[in-house]
């Protein structure tokens, strides 16, 4: 297995989760944005470069999801805990709802692959918007924790993210059902 730049960089963001977390427990929401910032340049540099350098690859595939995935999960929790977070503040039961659904895809995908032996299930574009609003939300967070004028702006979205992740969550399970076991070749 050889280790490509773009799989560096996805090793790098999984690198950047534990300083994202102390920052905002320290209650240092410029610092986790900014970590959080080069959390999101790493992502698409590592896409870029897989695509226009040839560097895509099978261990790249798990490592980028897995790195967004830790990376949103990590700054949904530390951002939702009252008593350690100062300022930036993410609901709990929106915390909630983001990390059922992943758990319920990743629950569903499991049993797909050892049922019927599904092994590609590309995300919809309700759950490309849904990580998008996931990711912006998280961005008006931390920068509303310096410019509280933006706490509205950060409210809608929090409704916006709860929405987006049940509708997805859904469609998920829908897509889910409607698979077929793939065709055996001859």
């Amino acid at each position: 297995m050889k280790f490509t730049i773009p799989n560096l960089l996805s090793v790098l963001r999984m690198g950047l989760v534990p300083l994202f977390i102390i920052a905002v427990l320290d209650g240092q929401a410029v610092r986790a944005l900014i970590l959080f910032l080069v959390a999101g340049v790493t992502d698409a540099l590592d896409g870029f470069i897989a695509r226009f350098a040839n560097q895509q690859s099978l261990l790249g595939a798990y490592l980028d999801p897995i790195a967004d995935k830790i990376l949103l999960t990590s700054a949904y929790i530390s951002l939702s805990i009252p008593s350690l977070n100062h300022g930036a503040q993410i609901p709990v039961w929106i915390t909630v709802l983001v990390i059922a659904r992943d758990l319920l895809i990743v629950v569903m995908a499991v049993i797909l692959a050892l049922a019927a032996g599904v092994r590609k299930f590309p995300p919809s574009i309700l759950s490309k918007i849904n990580t998008t609003a996931q990711v912006v939300t998280v961005l008006v967070v931390l920068i509303s924790a310096r410019l509280p004028d933006l706490e509205p702006a950060a409210t809608t979205l929090l409704y916006l993210v709860a929405v987006t992740t049940v509708s997805s969550g859904l469609d998920y399970m829908f897509r889910m059902s409607r698979l077929e076991r793939p065709s055996a070749v001859s």
